[in-house]
């Protein structure tokens, strides 16, 4: 089966209905992969979390760091940011079941032999520890004490990832190589401060992909987030977020034959961190 992964919805509503519809037009009932960041700063999270959820089998996700936050807000340990759009979430009938929802699903997949995740994956980890550590996540997310996790989740440290990391510090560590990551430090520690593109990368960093002797440079590793960096394909890497949200363009990409399919999209959000 014909499988599309699909960058940064962030909320644009109306162009993911373009895009399934191109989708279709191209590869009717394809299976769909989700990188991350359904909602937030776009006009219409509600309605881009119920069409998500509304495909079931169709579709798999992984969360992103806006996702994350939407269920932060939603168990009142976060405030909303000026320019976050979850209000509509926040009011809605279906509100519990679709953070349930949410809460329940994975921060790392493989598809086809593709290795899926949000923002990136930390040099150190091979595909297989990166889908197990994930779950680690995932099992923290899902079970009694999700909100006590997510309390614990926000910070910046450590950087470094060992394996002999453990509690909240290790999935921390975690949260942030798949969620937020988009430099290191040629050890694998990771940066959260620079958010542009590689024409501006910073001294003494580079993007997570390019870190020497990265465990994972032999998988086709599927991602979004790092909207500056725009539409990235080599032969084991997919960068899908393409600045929807910004006035960009929403992109698919079929993972058999790396063809795209992408829908104009406005400006809702003048550029920023995505």
């Amino acid at each position: 089966m014909t499988t599309y992964a699909i960058g940064d919805l962030q909320g644009c509503h109306t162009q993911l209905i373009s895009l399934l519809e191109k989708i279709d037009a191209a590869s009717p009932n394809a299976q769909l992969v989700f990188v991350g960041d359904i909602v937030n700063r776009g006009p219409k999270s509600l309605a881009t979390l119920r069409q998500v959820r509304a495909l079931r089998d169709r579709a798999r996700i992984v969360l992103g760091n806006h996702d994350l936050n939407l269920l932060a807000v939603a168990c009142g340990l976060r405030k909303p940011h000026d320019s976050d759009t979850l209000a509509d979430i926040m009011a809605a009938d279906d509100r519990e079941e679709l953070i349930t929802w949410l809460r329940h699903q994975p921060l790392a997949l493989e598809q086809d032999g593709h290795l899926c995740v949000h923002a990136g994956v930390l040099p150190q980890w091979t595909a297989q520890q990166t889908l197990s550590l994930s779950r680690e996540v995932e099992a923290a997310l899902q079970g009694p004490n999700w909100v006590e996790f997510l309390q614990n989740m926000y910070g910046n440290m450590p950087t470094l990832w060992n394996d002999d990391l453990q509690g909240a510090d290790r999935l921390r560590c975690i949260v942030n190589a798949l969620t937020r990551v988009r430099f290191c430090k040629p050890d694998g520690s990771m940066d959260f401060k620079a958010v542009e593109g590689l024409d501006h990368t910073p001294s003494g960093l580079m993007p997570w992909f390019d870190v020497p002797n990265r465990k994972t440079e032999n998988t086709s590793v599927v991602f979004g987030h790092w909207s500056t960096l725009g539409l990235t394909l080599r032969p084991n890497l997919a960068g899908l977020d393409t600045g929807c949200v910004w006035g960009g363009k929403l992109t698919a990409i079929n993972l058999e034959d790396r063809t795209t399919i992408q829908v104009d999209c406005p400006q809702h959000q003048r550029p920023g961190k995505s």
